[in-house]
């Protein structure tokens, strides 16, 4: 069937009075108010700017989405921070109004505005200030009752801090002001205001037709997002009864995303790549999450597990961004697991995620879990820990990403493609690392001796500190010192707090904030040195080369798929033994 709509451009009283016949609803779905004093004061000084101008010619405000719900109503899909606006800019001058002698201009704009705001009866034209023109139902906003009771009685509460509250009072202010300073050009005003300024309401024949004539329109406002969609498209899929649950489901899922420093956006975008894995969809080419969930009439939305994985997925990040266990889910516990996740985190872009968020939606509920996705993490980290240090680019590993993507579907041991690398190369990179892999680095390292996760807020420690006296080193060049200062093997981690006590100094006077430090790895350091200087860089260099190149295999680098039994990834070669003994000589491991 072909779609319809309705386009007709109107003034701000036209519309609003349209409000009439059809009520205006905010739905539950879209976002609380959230205009602030520059939106308000932008437009009331564009309006009051053509007046002054005495320009017959109309004004332009934007478009309005909407269409006819079930209710007759016209629900709003796009425009709703400006019509609320409106509908406060309209109450504050009939304030002013309200307070002013009753000439025949002021009775006259009180008509019109009443007009604009409230039922009338249809034979008395008398005014029902009960009954507003416009209902905001956006879902667990305390804001919607502030909204209705400013539009009933012109007032707001002195302490209240909301926005329906701030902007009242400011445009109370901007228009006292006005009428103050422009008597007669105020009435001339409230003309333009009411029949004027223009919008351009466009009335779709269902909200399928108004979401997508919105997502095609460059806002004024602020414009929903693809999560806001989503919401609206499972909301009107739903019972009366599942709409109430779901209405506390997402909120809830919200505000937990926001405080783990995600949103609800990215979980729908990560939640895609499980989907496309499922699909075995190896494409490298990422679509945009609504096109994507488009597909078949938005499919994918409609399924009843889908709050419930999304749940899931938020879960992973409350233990990789918050740092907290959750209570059955053993797993969080782990610590060596949240010390790779650790180090993940570091890693230059977010490819990572992707896999990790798959093998756990996948998995989790399986009864050896813990130790297949431990298994699975550390020859994920060790994988692009390598490919990124041989090669910094994004490009190094997408493709074998996405076929990862799917093998975890296919396999709790999957297989990576993509696991090969030059250990020789791969050692020769690895004291001139790029600079976006040396916390991820650090981390690897700094975790072989560490019983807990590191302190969150850590900088890299230049041992010998990137401003060193050429008197010190009198024998060899700027150059030589300034490059091997930038080495892996001149570089640790260490708390940001002892870092700014310890500033720039030398070894010996950096060792009580070091000795101070949480990081064993620092701790260790501190207490086999008594000096640091350009040998100390060189030797550590070599070591940190070895030790990174045994764990990294260790992981799995190199094996073409994870082993089946944690022994058989843990035997060294002959060479990787006498390394070893070496470095437990040293004290290192």
């Amino acid at each position: 069937m072909a779609t319809t709509i309705e386009v007709n451009k109107q003034s701000v009283k036209q519309l609003l009075e349209t409000g009439k016949v059809n009520k205006f609803i905010i739905p539950e779905y879209q976002r609380p108010y959230a205009w602030a004093d520059e939106q308000i004061q932008t437009l009331f000084e564009d309006l009051v700017e053509y007046t002054e101008n005495d320009n017959e010619s109309t004004y332009f405000l934007g478009t309005i989405v909407s269409y006819e719900n079930e209710n007759y109503e016209q629900e709003i899909i796009d425009g709703q921070q400006r019509i609320t606006s409106l509908f406060l800019l309209l109450r504050a001058l009939y304030s002013k109004l309200n307070s002013m002698t009753e000439t025949k201009e002021v009775k006259n704009f009180k008509g019109q505005i009443e007009s604009a705001l409230w039922e009338q009866d249809e034979l008395t034209a008398e005014v029902d200030f009960e009954k507003t023109l416009i209902e905001s139902r956006v879902m667990r906003d305390e804001g919607n009752e502030t909204f209705a009771k400013i539009l009933i009685s012109g007032t707001i509460e002195e302490s209240a801090k909301d926005n329906y509250s701030l902007n009242y009072k400011l445009f109370t202010e901007l228009i006292e002001k006005y009428a103050t300073s422009e008597p007669e050009l105020f009435f001339w005003f409230i003309r333009n205001v009411l029949n004027k300024a223009i919008l351009l309401p466009i009335t779709a024949d269902s909200q399928d037709t108004a979401l997508t004539i919105f997502s095609t329109l460059n806002d004024r406002g602020l414009a929903l997002s693809d999560a806001d969609i989503f919401k609206a498209k499972i909301y009107n899929h739903l019972d009366a009864e599942g709409r109430a649950v779901f209405i506390e489901q997402w909120q809830q899922l919200d505000d937990e995303a926001t405080n783990t420093n995600e949103s609800i956006q990215k979980l729908f975008y990560y939640y895609m790549f499980y989907l496309r894995a499922l699909e075995n969809d190896r494409n490298t080419t990422t679509p945009g999450i609504r096109k994507y969930y488009s597909r078949n009439n938005f499919e994918q939305l409609y399924k009843s597990d889908v709050m419930k994985n999304l749940n899931t997925v938020l879960n992973l990040w409350l233990v990789v961004n918050n740092r907290v266990e959750i209570e059955d889910e053993d797993w969080s516990k782990n610590i060596e697991i949240k010390q790779v996740l650790d180090g993940l985190t570091s890693y230059p872009n977010e490819f990572w995620k992707y896999p990790v968020v798959i093998y756990y939606l996948k998995y989790h509920g399986s009864q050896d879990f813990e130790d297949l996705f431990l298994k699975f993490l550390k020859k994920l980290l060790a994988v692009l820990a390598a490919r990124y240090i041989v090669t910094p680019t994004i490009n190094a590993v997408k493709r074998g990403i996405l076929n990862l993507n799917s093998e975890i579907i296919r396999s709790s041991m999957p297989i990576f493609d993509f696991a090969t690398i030059n250990e020789q190369e791969l050692k020769g990179k690895i004291k001139m690392a790029h600079r976006n892999t040396v916390r991820m680095i650090l981390k690897i390292l700094a975790y072989q001796n560490q019983e807990e996760l590191l302190p969150e807020k850590w900088e890299i420690e230049h041992i010998l500190p990137q401003k060193w006296q050429s008197s010190y080193f009198p024998s060899n060049s700027e150059g030589e010192v300034k490059e091997l200062v930038e080495h892996i093997g001149n570089k640790i981690p260490f708390e940001k707090k002892l870092n700014i006590i310890a500033s720039n100094g030398y070894f010996k006077k950096k060792q009580e904030s070091y000795k101070k430090s949480k990081v064993q790895l620092l701790l260790d350091l501190s207490n086999q040195h008594n000096d640091w200087g350009l040998n100390e860089i060189r030797e550590r260099d070599i070591r940190i080369s070895d030790e990174l190149l045994i764990i990294l295999n260790d992981w799995g680098l190199n094996q073409s798929e994870l082993p089946v039994q944690e022994e058989q990834s843990s035997v060294p070669t002959p060479e990787e033994s006498k390394i070893i003994e070496e470095l437990k000589r040293k004290g290192l491991i």
